[in-house]
């Protein structure tokens, strides 16, 4: 029996040691071998193929000075090891070609006048100390720069699109030509400083953002790679029309949001007639003067009185994973969009046989149109139409034939939505997945698709499935039992195990 105690007492210590031995040789190469697992779904931890190949193709030395200072409070320690985690990751991959330096600025007045002139501000922080609040200044930012070019991150609040920004900055600096875009003045468009100035601001971070006003220079922009035409509320005339159309027949990118009914104050609307379809149906797409409603939809605030209450609204379709283009990388890893007040688009299939068609977002196979007598009040009864799935956006890709005689040079590419207002800025405080739609889109219009994956990886929502009653009743008794016949079973399985060890021992 003792010689028994012997033996096992030395195979427990050969086993601890062999042990320790194996994680002293797996530490020693983990310093050796650059490598990290991440396990989420959509490897929010780890870059994306994306950044990896944007730092290993440097062909020349990019610095990143990160400038923390050292005294800030205690909420943001982990935030300064995190984005040192990310960095280390751009470092490792980018052979040597990515140089990070942490910089406290503290009272350096050189180094503070040099962050005003990059443009990186000095911020004030509300600090508890000593059972007392105290205003603290300090720095939260980042210069990363390429030669003589550098680009800032003024403030870096947290690390949820921080990837984004490092490689669409090292994509900007690095990169030859940088795509110009276009914002149409004009026809009662939606204004860039007061209404959709949060998508002007984030297109300006990499593209070459400029208006065009047609009805002064009556001409489109020379060398301009996209033009964005968001919420027209007045009719274009042939005109502008030519212009349009000879834009996209020369080989541009053309993306209209656009309104088939017209809603205003009081939740008054009617129908929007702005004379694009002149151009849009040649190309092979009709924008429709009626409202979607869709039993998936977004929740809409309303005042009645001195009430104001929330409910779920049909005139705001909800697009939800399968209502999005799988094979296209600019929607496929969305997970929900919310058109307000949206109108359906057809396609026209004699005229789109030689196109690239992409059905960028669906309703569901239970919506139904509204074509007129537009009730739009939450509480009104809504008619009844047919019942099926329609278009919300679509992308196409061909040479266009044009309704003015216009040649086409080179395969332009069309997007349209039937709705403008879901890029809006106060709309986008409460959805702000539609600025992650509206960023692919352009994105895979000029840069490709390797920016999308980056942004889609931090998903805001995660909806969940619909399941059965059935379903439902096993879910909710397993959460009721579960835990119970877990801590049962290792009770008697950790019983037997002790009856079996004593009854070796008494042999």
């Amino acid at each position: 029996m003792n010689l028994n105690k012997f033996f096992k007492k030395t195979n427990l210590s050969l086993t601890i040691i062999i042990v320790i031995g194996i994680l002293i040789v797996l530490n020693f190469f983990s310093y050796n071998i650059f490598y990290r697992f991440d396990l989420t779904q959509n490897k929010d931890y780890s870059l994306s193929k994306a950044s990896k190949q944007a730092a290993a193709g440097l062909k020349d030395i990019v610095s990143i000075k990160v400038y923390f200072s050292a005294d800030l409070p205690s909420r943001f320690l982990n935030l300064r090891q995190e984005v040192s985690d990310i960095l280390d990751e751009y470092a490792n991959y980018s052979g040597g070609k990515i140089k990070v330096e942490f910089i406290d600025p503290k009272d350096d007045q050189a180094v503070k006048q040099e962050l005003y002139l990059a443009g990186i501000p000095e911020l004030q922080f509300n600090a508890l100390e000593k059972d007392k609040y105290q205003v603290i200044n300090g720095y939260l930012g980042m210069l990363i720069k390429y030669g003589e070019k550098f680009q800032t991150i003024p403030v870096i609040q947290d690390t949820k699109d921080l990837e984004y920004q490092i490689t669409s900055t090292i994509k900007k600096l690095t990169s030859d030509k940088i795509a110009n875009i276009g914002f149409w003045q004009g026809n009662g468009v939606a204004d860039t400083e007061q209404e959709v100035s949060a998508a002007y601001k984030k297109l300006g971070e990499i593209y070459n953002v400029s208006s065009v006003n047609y009805s002064r220079d009556k001409k489109i922009t020379d060398g301009l790679d996209i033009l964005i035409i968001i919420g027209p509320k007045e009719k274009f005339n042939d005109n502008e029309l030519k212009a349009i159309d000879a834009f996209l027949m020369s080989g541009g990118s053309l993306v209209i949001l656009a309104d088939g009914v017209k809603v205003e104050q009081g939740l008054s609307a009617n129908k929007n007639d702005i004379g694009l379809n002149k151009i849009l149906q040649s190309y092979g797409v009709k924008l429709n003067e009626n409202l979607a409603i869709d039993v998936n939809n977004g929740i809409a605030s309303f005042s009645q009185g001195f009430v104001t209450f929330s409910t779920n609204y049909p005139y705001w379709p909800k697009v939800i994973k399968p209502g999005f283009d799988q094979n296209n990388p600019a929607v496929s890893r969305l997970e929900s969009l919310v058109l307000p007040w949206a109108s359906t688009i057809d396609i026209i299939p004699g005229k789109t046989k030689d196109a690239t068609v992409s059905y960028l977002a669906l309703t569901s196979d239970r919506a139904m149109t509204v074509v007129d007598n537009f009730k739009l009040d939450p509480q009104a009864e809504i008619s009844r139409g047919t019942i099926g799935k329609f278009n919300l956006a679509v992308s196409l890709t061909d040479k266009f034939v044009s309704p003015f005689n216009n040649a086409s040079s080179k395969a332009g590419h069309l997007i349209l939505a039937g709705d403008s207002d879901f890029i809006k800025d106060n709309f986008l405080q409460n959805y702000p997945d539609n600025l992650v739609f509206f960023q692919n889109i352009i994105d895979g219009l000029s840069l490709g698709n390797d920016l999308i994956s980056i942004r889609s990886k931090g998903v805001t929502e995660r909806p969940l499935k619909e399941i059965s009653e059935s379903g439902k009743a096993i879910i909710r008794y397993a959460n009721i039992f579960s835990l119970t016949i877990i801590v049962m079973f290792f009770g008697v399985v950790r019983y037997f195990l002790r009856r079996r060890t004593k009854f070796e021992d008494q042999i």
